[in-house]
Formats: C-alpha cells, sequence, structure tokens
C-alpha cells in the first residue's frame, strides 16, 4: 500500500483572493486545482487527503441527497461540527442545495450527556432546522436532541450512503444567506448570526490580503468548526483562497497539543496558523522539561502564528518564545488580531512582521473608575491588535454615540460589507446593535495611530481559555440550587493571584451557620463546574449586597467593581 500524500503547497492554478459572488463558486473554482484539506491522527500524521476536487464532488452528492430528501431554499441544516471529511461535504452540500448549513458544538468531556442534549436542543430550537446531522458514534445524544425538538435526527454516514439522484439545484445570489453561526455558545440566549454570501466572501478576501498570503503560505488548524475563527478563518478561507490545510481535531490537540507543532514541523512550505493564547501557553507548559526542542520541530517555516479569540497575553507569548525558539521560531511570526461572529470574522490584523506590541495602561483608565488616591497604581499591559482589514472602519465611541479622539478609550464600532445581515429571528437584539451600518461590538478599547487596542471583551462576556462564557448561565446554573433565586448571583471574570482568569461567582446567602455556608459554596463550584467545565471563585455575601440599575436589574459590572475595590465584603471562610 502507498504512502498517503498530503495536497500539495504549490499549484498551477491561478490564486484568486475570495473575488466570488457566491461561496459555492468559490469551491468550483478551487476544485480545478490540486489543493485541498488534510486530515491528520492524534499524533500528527497524516490520515486522509482531501482535495477540493474530490470534496466539491462528494458536496454535490450531498446536495443531491438533501433535495432528494424534500430540502428547498432556506431551509436551515443543522450539523454537529466534527473536524473530517462528511461535515466538509455536508457543509458545502447545503450551500449547493441552497440551504443554511448551521454548524453546532460537539460534547465537552465535562457536562455529560443531559448537559450536551439540553446545550443542542436549545440552538436546535433557535435555528429550527430541518434536520440535525451529526456523526454515528453520537447517535445517542444528539438523536435525542433532535427527538426532544421535534427535529428529524440522521447520522450522516447512513445519509452518505443513499444513491444521490442528479436533480436541478437552486441558483444562489450574492445576497441571500449563506450560513448561520452561533456567537457565543450561550445556553440560554443564543444569538445566530446570519452571514450573507457577499459578506463572507468579502471578508474571506479581506484577512487573506491582510495576512499577506502567497503561493508558498499553508495553513495548519485544530481550532473547532464551530468556532468563527476555526469555522471562517481555517475552513472556509482556505477553500476561497485556495490554500492546502492540515487539521488535527480539537479533542486531538487537548490531549497531544505538541502533535500541532509536529504538523507545522512538517508542513510543506511556509505555514499560517492561529491559535487563542490558551494553546502557546499549552504548548510551552508542555516543553518546559525538553531541553533540545531543536531535535522534534522546526518552527522556522511558521511564517504566521496568528492570536486571537480571547485576549492576548504578552507573558504567555514570551514564555512560547523562550521555549521555542531554539527550534527556529520568531517572535515577529505573532499576528495579533480581531473579530467577531458578527462581523463574519476578522476586523483588524497586525501587519505580518510586526509582531506583538504592547502599551501599558493604567488600570483606572481601564475601569473609569479612579479608585482610592492613595492606593498603588497598577499597569495592565494591552496588546496592539494592528489595523482595520480591508474594506472594514473601526471607530471609537462614547456612550452616546459620538467619535472619540486617538487613545481614548470608549466602545468599538465598525463598518464594512461583511457584517452580518441580523440575529436569525431576533430583531430586537438585531436592532441592539446594528445602527445606521456601523456595528456597536460591546467591546472596549481605543484607537492609536490607525491601530486598535482592546482593552475589554464584550459587555459581560466571560472568556476563559479562549471559550466565551455567557454569565447568565452562569448564575442560571446557582439559580437551580434550593433557596436561590434571579438576582442573588452575579458572575463574571477576575485575575487570580498567579495571574490566570478565572469565573468568580458573588451569591447572596441567607444562612449564618458556617458548616451550611462551606456546603453551599461546594454545591455551587459543582454546579458551575457541570455546566461550564470550569473552577470558580465562589463567594458568599449578605443579602440586599448586589448593586442594581435604575431599572432593578441586577448590575454585573457594578457587583465587579464593588468587589475588586472591596466595598463588597464576602462572608470569611471558616478555617
Amino acid at each position: 500500500m502507498s504512502e498517503l500524500a498530503s495536497t500539495p503547497t504549490l499549484d498551477r492554478l491561478e490564486r484568486r483572493f475570495s473575488d466570488f459572488a457566491t461561496l459555492g463558486e468559490a469551491l468550483d473554482y478551487a476544485a480545478l486545482g490540486q489543493r485541498g484539506l488534510n486530515f491528520h491522527d492524534m499524533r500528527g500524521r497524516l490520515a486522509r487527503p482531501y482535495p477540493f476536487s474530490e470534496m466539491r464532488t462528494d458536496a454535490l452528492d450531498m446536495a443531491y441527497r438533501l433535495v432528494s430528501h424534500g430540502i428547498v431554499k432556506g431551509d436551515r441544516i443543522a450539523l454537529v461540527a466534527e473536524t473530517g471529511t462528511q461535515f466538509a461535504s455536508l457543509f458545502f452540500g447545503c450551500v449547493y442545495a441552497g440551504a443554511w448549513p448551521v454548524p453546532l458544538p460537539l460534547p465537552t468531556s465535562f457536562g455529560g450527556k443531559e448537559s450536551y442534549v439540553d446545550q443542542l436542543s436549545v440552538q436546535i430550537k433557535s435555528c429550527d432546522p430541518k434536520i440535525l446531522f451529526y456523526p454515528p458514534e453520537l447517535a445517542d445524544m444528539a438523536g435525542d436532541a433532535a427527538t426532544a425538538c421535534g427535529v428529524e435526527g440522521l447520522d450522516w454516514d447512513s445519509f452518505a450512503d443513499r444513491i444521490p439522484l442528479k436533480a436541478d439545484l437552486p441558483s444562489a445570489d450574492t445576497d441571500e444567506i449563506c450560513y448561520l453561526q452561533y456567537s457565543s455558545g450561550s445556553t440560554r440566549f443564543p444569538h445566530g448570526v446570519a452571514v450573507t454570501h457577499k459578506a463572507l466572501l468579502n471578508n474571506l478576501s479581506a484577512h487573506s490580503h491582510g495576512m499577506q498570503v502567497n503561493e508558498h503560505d499553508r495553513c495548519v488548524s485544530w481550532l473547532p468548526w464551530y468556532h468563527d475563527m476555526g469555522l471562517v478563518g481555517c475552513f472556509l478561507s482556505p477553500v476561497a483562497n485556495q490554500v492546502s490545510t492540515d487539521y488535527m481535531k480539537t479533542e486531538d490537540f487537548a490531549r497531544r497539543p505538541l502533535a500541532w507543532l509536529d504538523v507545522i514541523s512538517a508542513a510543506d512550505g511556509t505555514v499560517i496558523s492561529y491559535s487563542p493564547t490558551f494553546g502557546y501557553d499549552i504548548c510551552a507548559r508542555r516543553i518546559s522539561s525538553q531541553s533540545h526542542v531543536n531535535d522534534r520541530f522546526d518552527l522556522s517555516k511558521w511564517r504566521l502564528a496568528g492570536n486571537g479569540a480571547d485576549m492576548i497575553r504578552p507573558d504567555v507569548m514570551q514564555s512560547f518564545v523562550d521555549a521555542f525558539s531554539d527550534a527556529g521560531f520568531k517572535a515577529s511570526s505573532f499576528l495579533p488580531s480581531y473579530g467577531l461572529a458578527e462581523t463574519t470574522l476578522a476586523v483588524s490584523i497586525m501587519p505580518p512582521g510586526e509582531g506583538i506590541q504592547v502599551e501599558l495602561v493604567e488600570e483606572t483608565e481601564l475601569t473609569g473608575h479612579p479608585g482610592a488616591p492613595d492606593r498603588p497604581v497598577r499597569y495592565r499591559a494591552i496588546v496592539n491588535c494592528g489595523k482595520a482589514v480591508k474594506d472594514m472602519t473601526i471607530e471609537i465611541r462614547d456612550e452616546n454615540g459620538a467619535p472619540l479622539s486617538d487613545r481614548v478609550i470608549g466602545k468599538v464600532w465598525c463598518s464594512g460589507p461583511s457584517l452580518m445581515k441580523e440575529y436569525f429571528r431576533d430583531p430586537e437584539s438585531t436592532d441592539a446593535c446594528l445602527v445606521d451600518g456601523w456595528l456597536d461590538t460591546g467591546d472596549m478599547g481605543y484607537m492609536s495611530n490607525g491601530y486598535i487596542y482592546i482593552v475589554g471583551r464584550a459587555k459581560d462576556m466571560i472568556i476563559i481559555n479562549g471559550k466565551n462564557h455567557w454569565p447568565q448561565d452562569i448564575e442560571w446554573a446557582v439559580e437551580q440550587l434550593p433557596g436561590f433565586k434571579a438576582g442573588d448571583i452575579a458572575a463574571f471574570s477576575v485575575t487570580t493571584p498567579g495571574g490566570e482568569e478565572a469565573p468568580a461567582v458573588l451569591v447572596q446567602c441567607r444562612t449564618t451557620d458556617e458548616v451550611e455556608r462551606a456546603k453551599l459554596r461546594e454545591q455551587i463550584r459543582d454546579k458551575v463546574r457541570s455546566v461550564t467545565g470550569m473552577n470558580c471563585v465562589v463567594e458568599l455575601v449578605p443579602p440586599r449586597t448586589l448593586p442594581r440599575t435604575s431599572s432593578g436589574k441586577m448590575s454585573r459590572a457594578k457587583a465587579r467593581n464593588l468587589y475588586l475595590s472591596g466595598e463588597i465584603q464576602p462572608y470569611a471562610v471558616a478555617a
């Protein structure tokens, strides 16, 4: 049996930077060349090359099967986003059939079946699909979610065994919806971001120009395909920009993170590979006991080491450089970026070669709270996230919507052709953030000489290890315990003494018994862990402690500021 060969980096097909009217046209063109996708096993070894030409054939067959099954233009098709050929062909099969693919998450290692079924069910109800497709091994969990929602559930292997009966496929218009992307993973308040073909292809063109993609580049990725950076940046972009790509499954990266670097080392050509901060952190920690990294890795070919999806920590990036410089990794390869699903993906990208640039900002400037006169002065390192990508405009505005000058912190607004069309079937949320062709990102930042610096992520979002967590979900989990009600809990992120981000939960407690309080803390920790998979800081506070807004809602932002300033005093933990 001959050894498997990856799809080539170089190709005689003239590269087009996503200048297509629809995503289907993009795959039609990519299929004329020899490049494609390559799936690797948990040790980083090539398991399945998948040329774009083969993917197009499979996608058209999937489209014929979908049409034969009764799927019509505009139907939503939910797909559990497992990294592999079946999801890839089904996603594009939906596009060819005029349906809207909706990537949904895989189960995590925590929470169990019930938690996963609940998460899928909420997103299924939100997008209202005709079918939920899933890998055969998830038939039990995903099938239960489909049944609970009254949606047809099908494992994609058995569907792929059906004979594809050729049929007329609908034509697509550039202004029509291409897919729905869930922006946060929220289990209670899902936002289905509706992205048109035009918006998608504009952003794919913009970020390929921003990264200065060339004929020697290939992509390497372990990012999940239900996240915008993984789906758009590392799956759809390689198709629309004709870039061969090497994949590891996310769960394989979690078990063997250094295999990611093995794949990069073996790549034929220069490499573009993205990760949230925690991916670099894990690798640097794993290698700490090994001294001869150059014996195993060759990272000199890693041209762009992208960083996005969470707050970029300069200390972690430096640790990665310290760990892997002997293997040829260059600090100038780091490529900080800023983006969100509501803009399809990229808003800003650092010009290649400029690396990570940091400014120190006094903490009170970031919070807007001056603090006590005698408090120690503390600074936070803010990373430069680059310049607006092609066709994107960024503004910093005050609370009244007025533009602010350079180096003044305010709300980040952006405008361009790649903004989402809407939150699916949620006009109220859409109108709250889309105003006169501008998107209120909800993030805080400032501009300096054309570069954007992000100082805080969207609204009250808690981001741990690159994963977004809605505080409402944590609060809701605690509310399920006996004796608590809405308004008793405030969740937000804090920085631990070790410099790590962690969720903190303030809970109004009515019992005075210290033994009971100790039990409550453990119950709350266990409940939050079951929902989010994270360990949290639990603080019990007296009744009527949590601040409220003028409309009577609990204010997380104010609760966090009062807690950090010491004005909210939790009950002491018994020794």
